[in-house]
């Protein structure tokens, strides 16, 4: 039952072509060594230390390559250990299930161990599948010749694919919430929700910058692991890398300007609430005063007894909340 959970594909590739036949991973691994040519992709999903640990020694993985491939959490690097190679990258996924305020990236791990004859990956999380990398790969039997680092380009490309398709769905995030910062007509309070969408970015810069030094690694540094024509085409991923890394950075400064933007107009309308209030309070203090003074009962009060007191006293309230309230209404405060 671990073999099923843990091994999703395994294949031979002799001469840019997948061989037939499903093999188990040690009858592959034979194949390949006994005839000395080709080799074999083993892909792993949140293998346990015993499913790796017997590929591990069947093919000489270093253990602290073992050991990192296990416990997930790395950052995006390269390792090289003699005749093999240890890369870790990070994936990303844009989660829009309905079912939260906003969207979220969620991230994931693929680690590859590359050799003269083998390839394995390893991935953790339940996104980030390379069934898809697969599929496309194999109808490029003239990038499968060129052996492993092959697969090693076709998954980076495939990651880095994928996180310009998050920083397009952010782009699409952070101009909804520009346009409701600056739309005069939604008073409402979207500090949360940047706050939120901060936090997203932030996840994909922590999975998209640090790629930035195991590209240049992997197209600087010649490597017994990886085929010379090949180098050419990690320097086209890190130009999309790089691009998607100047986008984020962008994301971060824009909002944290609509950050100071919201809490700016919510104290403009906390002012307008406030110049309001005291203008109301302002026009009722006008009755209020006039019942509190006639309200103290003396004998002897100005005009007490005159048959038209009270209506005038009426009157006179009301011209003179009429007046404040054209006044502040003219003045903005209304």
């Amino acid at each position: 039952m671990d073999h099923v959970t843990a091994i999703v594909d395994c294949a031979v590739y002799r001469d840019g072509v997948r061989q037939p036949g499903t093999p188990t991973w040690q009858g592959a691994i034979r194949d390949v060594r006994s005839r000395g040519d080709g080799f074999v992709w083993i892909g792993l999903h949140e293998p346990s230390p015993r499913q790796l640990g017997g590929i591990a020694d069947a093919l000489g993985l270093h253990p602290l390559a073992v050991e990192d491939a296990i416990h997930a959490h790395q950052r995006p690097k390269v390792d090289r250990y003699e005749d093999s190679l240890f890369a870790v990258v990070k994936t990303v996924h844009y989660n829009d299930d309905g079912q939260q305020k906003v969207e979220v990236v969620e991230s994931g791990e693929v680690m590859l161990f590359l050799g003269p004859d083998f390839v394995v990956t390893v991935r953790h999380g339940e996104h980030g599948g390379l069934h898809r990398v697969r599929l496309a790969l194999e109808t490029r039997p003239d990038m499968l010749r060129l052996g492993p680092s092959s697969v090693l380009h076709a998954v980076l490309d495939h990651v880095v694919d994928e996180y310009l398709h998050v920083v397009d769905e952010l782009q699409t995030d952070i101009d909804q919430i520009e346009t409701a910062v600056f739309d005069p007509d939604n008073r409402g309070s979207r500090t949360g929700r940047i706050y939120l969408l901060k936090r997203e970015v932030v996840e994909l810069r922590r999975a998209l910058a640090p790629l930035s030094a195991p590209l240049a690694e992997l197209t600087d540094h010649p490597s017994v692991s990886v085929a010379e024509p090949i180098r050419a085409y990690f320097r086209d991923v890190d130009d999309h890398l790089r691009r998607a890394v100047d986008q984020v950075t962008s994301f971060d400064d824009l909002l944290n300007t609509l950050v100071s933007a919201n809490l700016a107009q919510a104290g403009i309308m906390q002012n307008e609430d406030m110049r309001k209030i005291s203008a109301w309070v302002a026009i009722v203090a006008v009755p209020t005063m006039v019942a509190g003074i006639y309200g103290m009962n003396f004998t002897h009060m100005p005009e007490l007894g005159w048959k038209y007191g009270y209506p005038t006293v009426l009157a006179g309230i009301a011209v003179v909340c009429s007046f404040l309230f054209r006044a502040f209404k003219r003045n903005g405060w209304l």
